[in-house]
């Protein structure tokens, strides 16, 4: 259900400002939509999976306060991100 740590180091690689980035809100986005895929895809094969759903919510949730956080600091790099993950808003 969780991604691969290879997986999240290129996502980390990608999106990163400045080598060693890990904790600007455009990685930890990042990185959250790749885990809300993964819990998503298991989800469709396992829709009983009640724990799974609400630790889903609980990843959208985080993924929309770091948006809003990033829409109030620059609106520019908050358009960037959402159509680089393709992400709806």
């Amino acid at each position: 259900m969780s991604i691969s740590q290879e997986h999240r180091h290129s996502i980390i690689a990608e999106f990163a400002t400045k080598p060693g980035d890990t904790g600007s809100p455009e990685v930890q986005i990042a990185v959250l939509t790749a885990e809300i895929q993964a819990v998503t895809e298991h989800l469709q094969t396992h829709p009983k999976d009640y724990s799974g759903r609400r630790g889903l919510l609980s990843k959208v949730s985080r993924r929309r306060q770091l948006l809003d956080y990033l829409k109030r600091g620059s609106v520019e790099k908050y358009q960037a991100i959402i159509a680089r993950l393709n992400i709806r808003k």
